[in-house]
């Protein structure tokens, strides 16, 4: 028998909702206002440095996301073959 882990149980729990408000209102219940915003600060520096305009600082300067924190999202961003944050940038830029 194969263990499920958690975090796939987790994500296919979050591919079952079917709008933006539905997961808001999951996430809101899974994870404490501290959380949501760093993982909402994540998102925002993924997105500014995809966007390519500013540096590491003047990002922290605009989010007040710390350097170590920004540093980490370019890594997985650039570098880390999850892939995550590339997938979700490229398909909303699809959209746009």
């Amino acid at each position: 028998m194969t263990e499920k882990l958690p975090i796939n149980d987790l994500a296919g729990a979050l591919a079952q909702l079917d709008s933006a408000k539905d997961v808001a209102r999951f996430l809101d219940d899974l994870c404490t206002p501290t959380e949501l915003r760093a993982l909402a600060e994540r998102w925002e520096v993924a997105r500014l440095l995809d966007r390519g305009e500013l540096t590491y600082r003047e990002i922290h300067d605009v989010t007040g996301v710390s350097t170590t924190t920004i540093v980490r999202v370019a890594r997985f961003l650039r570098q880390e073959t999850n892939g995550g944050y590339r997938l979700l940038l490229d398909r909303l830029g699809a959209k746009a």
